[in-house]
């Protein structure tokens, strides 16, 4: 019974946060929901923004945004912790974890009072990128403020943004360790195109590493995607071929999964059996 069912006389003050952080359904939990997702994509477009040429009043004020956006996801960041029923629990989610590195970057920054140009260079750059990651609280479960998606296409949902987000980190964390030394990175576009033709083994060859680290970044992201990225979709694969089966064990050989109409094993030719509906009036 959650928070705010009819069931429930009061609602304690952690009960009405932990229920409007999850919720998709009412008007407020709809109104956080498309708040949240669109602070994020405001969050890693300053990132990327940041990287191209500008004035220092355009650099002043994606600065000042930076950290506007950082004390809200500070103050959400809280707030689950605040509301969760076992709070070490959410404190180890390996979301709430991701939610807390996107943030301390600007955060250290803010509280050390180092001069903003630093935040361009160095571990804190780096780490900066995990803010795509974001994103993946959003895919957690099939409910969403616009309704309810089916499995399989959460799945395909989670294989895309696998891939964007690979490509993202691989490229930002390639714009750190190589703009300072590398004459044809100038800005996120450039190494963003070099991990797409890099993961996609095309390779033109008109940017190439000029530093070990970047050596180094280019050979993680090629071993990613080829872990990642088929491991997601094996898992869309494995769906759709076992929408139409049933779980019948062969009692011969184990075979688990078989055709609905099915009289034999298909691995064994041993009789089985399963009640089904004939599809014929």
């Amino acid at each position: 019974m959650d928070a705010r069912s009819p069931g429930r006389r009061v609602d304690t003050p952690r009960d009405t946060v932990r229920f409007y952080l999850l919720d998709h359904q009412t008007a407020v939990g709809k109104f956080i929901d498309v708040a949240l997702l669109g602070l994020n994509f405001l969050f890693v477009a300053v990132f990327v923004v940041e990287t191209y040429p500008h004035g220092d009043e355009v650099g002043s004020l994606l600065w000042q945004l930076e950290v506007a956006i950082s004390v809200v996801f500070l103050v959400e960041y809280v707030l689950r912790l605040y509301g969760a029923r076992d709070r070490v629990a959410e404190f180890l989610d390996p979301y709430t974890i991701v939610d807390l590195l996107s943030i301390v970057p600007t955060l250290v920054l803010v509280v050390a009072t180092i001069p903003e140009a630093l935040a361009t260079v160095g571990l804190l750059r780096i780490v900066r990128v995990a803010r795509v990651l974001r994103f993946y609280r959003f895919t957690k479960d099939e409910e969403f403020f616009f309704g309810t998606v089916s499995v399989e296409t959460l799945r395909v949902m989670k294989l895309l943004l696998t891939i964007l987000t690979l490509l993202f980190v691989a490229a930002g964390a390639f714009y750190t360790v190589e703009v300072q030394a590398n004459p044809r990175v100038s800005n996120f576009g450039d190494t963003f195109y070099y991990m797409v033709v890099t993961l996609t083994t095309v390779g033109f060859g008109d940017i190439t590493p000029a530093t070990s680290a970047g050596r180094l970044v280019t050979v993680a992201a090629i071993l990613a995607g080829i872990i990642l990225i088929p491991w997601q979709a094996s898992k869309i694969v494995r769906e759709w071929t076992t929408r139409d089966k049933v779980d019948v064990r062969c009692p011969e050989c184990g075979l688990a999964a078989h055709d609905r109409d099915a009289s034999h094993c298909k691995a064994c030719g041993h009789v089985i059996y399963q009640e089904y509906e004939s599809s014929e009036s």
